[in-house]
């Protein structure tokens, strides 16, 4: 069963009013994705018709897209993340997009490639819903050769384009020193993504585990050879569910320790580039949207901190501009639940949380002369 986010929440009826409620929080810049299941109709064939409308009011509106071109799912025809063919036909369509739009910009190619692979590929969940080591290389190998090779088409179409790599930051906590060695290896695995899109060599024992499960020599070898980290903003995702306690028998939950600090420094000190912080939104406990303003509170501190700090951090993003549904279950459960987790309602009013985001963009846009960060 295919799940689209945005039919649910009524954005294909309502795309001008979400527009213009990006402009009435004083935001400039917005993270996009175009529905690839809908557009990419088969190899060579596209339909733009709801893209080019949406894509010529951001451009009126004057709001600065971040587009992301693939966000957890492909079109029918192409099956799923195992298929070996869908990283030349994803940069196809980068390819095509970048042509008919030239004057964008900023792309994230292929979103939270490590989410995908482990959701589709090692949890059962998503598209191909297998569970298993093998599957899980399969697809996360194909989502950053995709993410690579469409990174190449855009440069081919429009050279002076930037690349901001959205992904979860995560980490595993041993529960105690019997579940040190499964930590280890969860621990190396939340950067597999990202290392192969920035052609980082891995430790030995991530290559075996990578060749054991089907990743060729000359499969690795492309991935050192064809990186893209130049070009790149490193996106880094955070929520309270991205930190993680485990047993020896690998279960785990849940656990907000660390924080985004620590842990964005851990990929900064990984990958030495640019980092923007490109999701989060407060933990839906409830109990009103005070805990939605403490926790935008928290992660801006987290963020001017690690800009002090040295870091070199460009944006903030809040996720996302209005309610979303059925994500408490990871849209396993089709059942309607409506998770106010946005910026704005479903009836498109703007909620005590996006009004405390607008007062945060007023405070500091212009605080230092573009040495903090925007917000998008």
């Amino acid at each position: 069963m295919r799940v689209d986010e945005m039919e649910k929440t009524g954005h294909y009826r309502r795309w001008k009013e979400d527009l213009s409620l990006v402009r009435a929080l004083e935001i400039d810049a917005l993270r996009y994705g175009p529905p690839y299941y809908r557009v990419h109709l088969g190899p060579g064939r596209y339909d733009w018709e709801f893209t080019d409308q949406v894509f010529a009011e951001i451009r009126r509106l004057g709001i600065t897209p971040i587009v992301d071109l693939c966000h957890f799912g492909v079109p029918d025809w192409l099956g799923n993340f195992q298929n070996p063919e869908f990283p030349y036909f994803f940069a196809e369509y980068a390819r095509a997009f970048a042509q008919r739009f030239p004057w964008v910009e900023f792309y994230t190619p292929v979103n939270e490639m490590y989410v995908t692979a482990k959701f589709s590929a090692h949890e059962g969940l998503w598209n191909e819903r297998l569970a298993s080591d093998r599957a899980f290389v399969t697809a996360v190998k194909h989502l950053a050769k995709a993410n690579i090779l469409a990174t190449e088409a855009i440069l081919e179409a429009q050279p002076s384009a930037r690349f901001i790599q959205s992904e979860s930051s995560e980490y595993f906590h041993p529960s105690g020193p019997d579940a040190m060695e499964v930590v280890r290896h969860l621990n190396e695995m939340r950067f597999l993504a990202l290392d192969l899109a920035y052609g980082t060599d891995v430790y030995g024992r991530m290559y075996e585990f990578l060749a054991d499960n089907g990743l060729t020599r000359d499969e690795y070898h492309f991935f050192l050879d064809r990186g893209v980290k130049a070009r790149c903003i490193m996106g880094n995702d955070y929520y309270a569910t991205n930190e993680h306690i485990v047993y020896p028998d690998g279960s785990t939950y849940i656990c907000e320790m660390f924080g985004y600090y620590v842990i964005t420094r851990q990929y900064y000190n990984r990958y030495r580039i640019p980092v923007m912080h490109t999701e989060t939104n407060n933990r839906d406990l409830g109990t009103g949207e005070k805990d939605a303003r403490i926790w935008l509170e928290k992660q801006w501190s987290n963020l001017v901190r690690l800009k002090a700090d040295g870091v070199p951090i460009i944006g903030f993003t809040w996720y996302s501009l209005i309610d979303q549904v059925d994500w408490d279950s990871s849209l396993e459960n089709n059942v309607g639940t409506v998770n106010h987790y946005g910026l704005c309602d479903l009836e498109r009013q703007i909620r005590p949380i996006g009004e405390a985001y607008r007062e945060l963009i007023r405070t500091w846009r212009f605080e230092v002369d573009n040495d903090f960060p925007c917000l998008k």
